[in-house]
């Protein structure tokens, strides 16, 4: 078996290794160089490479900044309407609104401010692959507007709990805290005996379980929907808690919708609420006073009591939510501007919500600035060293992922950035079996990568495909690091470390399934070398044998992988007794030798102070022969 491509880049590889005799790969090519423009400008303005780098990030963070507050001006001018509004009483001292008809309503003084470093714990149910991408817009909302201290409780099963820890470690925002809180089948026990028609399922109703989930020196808890924006600070939700009264312990709004009502169409019969009923993708909630008030015996009660008349729950949704793409496509008079909100964070560049909380005790050190200053800004290697100390935010499965390895599975892995997407349906294609990709992308082409995926049903057909966005930051690619976070997600026990441009031979994934547990290849640390070829043609007739591969060769369809700029990269590969031979034959390592292997999947890292092109895999094979 083999694999054809058209070109890349050169590689190393291992010491004794076993050469599979039949195993294809097409390559093709694109090649993708960075041209750094603006020099001639740069040098009449008299700034060094350095410095005008410096000015072009501190111009793109600027204008996302910009961005995002035209997108934020709206809301504003309507807040400062409604304050507007507001007449004052002189005699009592109470804020008043106009009303309808322009007669004033009564309403309570402003709430008083929250202390400056004060910490604001908030509370999300999270389940499953998909959630997690709405978390990270309602998090970048919020730390957008925020001015304190934050703690985020998350309710989460293990998948969730992964993704999100890993993308909070490697976020490292300042004066942020993260805790998780596992939906074991102990805790939906608690809930699954209600029956349910909502399609969140039991994760639907565990906010019953706060009071009792959450830690017992939390008092008051904001709890949130994933599908939640914010176009404010979040501490105008944590004054309210100021006026709840001695008896009052839960804080919720009327719902938008008119479901309750019962009157959206003929013989539309809702279970019954109490008139709109109320929403709880925002609530308040006083956890020392449910505790008093014993309410895990209170809503169990209320609900036997409900459920023997109204049989199962069934929620509705809101006006306005964004859980789903058909929603964004909802025509309201409000949505406009929330729906603008909402898709501005979702492309908003999380790296710029890294700020410090100044005066905060409570506020962690930025780790990056303080490896940053340790850096001597003079050194010609200044950006290299700068993106070794870089760490990229890391979001694990960012698509839903569904898959139990065999015994004798073997994982796919690469990395790509966005001008290969154009790969991925034809690697699908050709390999049926589980694939690990990294992909290095901006928030903005995440969003993009995220609508192609959703439109192919190629794609959304496989669940057995785990993409995992590495987010950008810094002047180089870090592909070592991409490499590493692709194998750490691989379950099965081989793995195939290939590249995005090579298309397996038909037929591989069965064939190395085989090969793999046939020559034992974890306990004699043997690695599996795949053929590379490589064509200079866009359109191809993919070969469906050894037979038609050699054809194509002598007819210089094909060539072995980098023969003319890079011989030595595959030269030990021996192409020429590969050509003849029909079993598996042993070849060792040599200086520059670069196969692509299949290997037990617990071998070491890459090692990830290799950025940019060349030599990234050479010192992984190196190492790899150091082994044995």
């Amino acid at each position: 078996m083999s694999m054809i491509r058209v070109y890349k880049r050169a590689v190393l590889f291992l010491v004794v290794v076993l050469l599979l005799p039949v195993i294809l790969l097409i390559y093709l090519t694109f090649g993708s160089d960075a041209i750094y423009e603006g020099k001639k400008q740069r040098d009449l303005m008299g700034f060094t490479d350095r410095e005008a780098r410096l000015a072009d990030r501190v111009r793109e963070v600027e204008q996302q900044n910009q961005m995002l507050r035209r997108q934020l001006s709206v809301s504003q001018n309507q807040l400062m309407n409604y304050q507007n509004s507001l007449v004052m009483d002189n005699e009592t001292g109470i804020s008043l609104i106009n009303g309808e008809n322009g007669r004033p309503v009564r309403c309570n003084n402003p709430e008083p401010e929250v202390p400056k470093c004060e910490v604001i714990h908030v509370s999300i149910v999270c389940a499953g692959y998909n959630s997690t991408r709405n978390v990270i817009t309602l998090i970048k909302s919020i730390l957008f507007n925020r001015k304190h201290p934050l703690h985020f409780h998350f309710i989460s099963d293990g998948a969730a709990k992964t993704i999100l820890q890993t993308l909070f470690d490697s976020w490292s925002v300042p004066g942020v805290q993260v805790s998780f809180y596992l939906a074991d089948d102990k805790l939906k026990a608690e809930v699954a005996w209600i029956p349910n028609k909502h399609y969140s399922g039991v994760f639907g109703l565990l906010k019953l379980l706060l009071p009792n989930t959450l830690p017992t020196f939390l008092d008051k808890v904001i709890v949130l929907d994933t599908d939640v924006t914010f176009a404010t600070d979040i501490a105008e939700l944590w004054k309210i808690f100021s006026k709840f009264k001695s008896k009052q312990a839960i804080g919720l709004v009327e719902n938008q919708s008119d479901w309750y009502l019962g009157k959206l169409w003929k013989n539309h019969h809702p279970w019954p609420a109490l008139g709109r009923g109320f929403n709880t993708g925002v609530i308040l909630l006083d956890l020392q006073k449910l505790r008093e008030y014993n309410w895990s015996q209170m809503w169990k009660m209320v609900a036997e009591k409900e459920l023997m008349s109204l049989l199962s729950t069934a929620l509705a949704d809101q006006i306005i939510h964004w859980n789903s793409p058909v929603k964004l496509l909802v025509k309201n008079k409000h949505v406009e501007f929330f729906r603008n909100l909402h898709l501005t964070f979702l492309e908003y560049d999380g790296n710029l919500l890294r700020r410090e909380l100044f005066g905060c005790a409570t506020s962690t050190p930025n780790e990056l600035d303080s490896k940053l200053v340790a850096i001597n800004e003079d050194d010609e290697c200044y950006e290299f060293r700068r993106q070794g100390a870089l760490v990229l935010r890391t979001h694990l499965y960012y698509i839903d992922y569904d898959y139990t390895p065999s015994a004798d599975d073997v994982t796919l892995v690469a990395q790509l950035s966005m001008d290969r997407l154009q790969m991925l349906e034809a690697i699908c294609k050709h390999w049926e079996g589980p694939i690990s990709l990294a992909l290095y992308m901006s928030d903005a082409e995440a969003q993009a990568f995220l609508r192609y995926a959703l439109g192919s049903d190629t794609l959304m057909a496989r669940k057995n495909i785990g993409y995992h966005v590495v987010y950008k930051d810094g002047q180089f690619f870090p592909v070592n690091y991409l490499r590493n976070v692709a194998v750490r997600q691989v379950n099965t026990p081989y793995m195939f470390l290939s590249d995005i441009d090579f298309l397996p031979m038909y037929g591989l994934y069965d064939y190395l399934k085989k090969a793999t547990s046939m020559m034992d290849i974890t306990v004699e640390k043997k690695a599996l070398i795949v053929p590379a070829f490589e064509t200079q043609r866009y359109r191809l007739t993919f070969p469906k044998s050894k037979a038609d591969l050699l054809s194509m060769l002598d007819m210089a369809t094909l060539f072995t992988f980098r023969f003319h700029v890079w011989p030595q990269g595959h030269a030990p590969t021996n192409f020429a007794k590969w050509r003849s031979a029909t079993t598996p034959y042993k070849v060792s390592w040599e200086s520059d030798f670069e196969p692509y292997v299949v290997v037990s999947s617990n071998i070491t890292d890459y090692d990830q102070r290799f950025v940019g092109f060349g030599w990234n895999k050479v010192s992984h094979i190196m190492e790899l022969d150091a082994q044995g």
